[in-house]
């Protein structure tokens, strides 16, 4: 077990995030640190759990895990998108892959802009379901990113995911 103490100068043991990460989220930062391996573990166990279930046959405990997923499914995108988003911002800006993206053998594309790109991806699959569920928290919901999106529209989503995450925080807050 580590004894690092997350912090806002260095939230991960050796890593110090970029100015743009520190001025979208500021001191919120040390919690999205924070999250990173309750996410993973979460995940792992989730799977785990249901992976058991169905192998026991134990049908009222599939059921079971289902509705909890299905409750915590915003909140869960939610927590992935700002995350992703913050990883993404530490790793500078750039540009995004193609929508729809086509991968070619023996080819990979940097991993700031994947990580980029899979930041806006999670973060429009959380404005969607704030769309359809009506589940925003500070409105003013962009445009879902569609084929041929711009990097403009992309930033627009991960902006809106900013703006939801730092909402939830001051909900808890309060």
């Amino acid at each position: 077990m580590s004894t690092h103490r997350s912090s806002a100068a260095e939230p991960w043991p050796g890593w110090a995030p970029s100015r743009e990460a520190q001025a979208a989220y500021g001191e919120h930062l040390v919690r999205i640190a924070e999250m990173i391996p309750t996410l993973l573990r979460m995940f792992a166990s989730d799977r785990q759990g249901l992976a058991a279930a169905h192998e026991g046959r134990r049908q009222d405990l599939i059921d079971s895990h289902v509705r909890i997923v299905a409750l915590d499914c915003r909140d869960d995108l939610l927590e992935t998108a700002a995350v992703l988003d913050a990883l993404a911002l530490c790793h500078g800006s750039g540009s995004y892959l193609p929508r729809p993206y086509q991968q070619v053998a023996g080819q990979s594309p940097a991993p700031g802009v994947e990580l980029r790109t899979d930041a806006s991806d999670v973060a429009d699959q959380n404005l969607r379901h704030d769309r359809h569920h009506g589940t925003s928290k500070t409105g003013d919901i962009p445009p879902a990113l569609e084929d041929g999106c711009t990097d403009t529209q992309r930033d627009a989503v991960r902006a809106y995911v900013r703006r939801e995450w730092l909402a939830s925080q001051a909900e808890f807050a309060d």
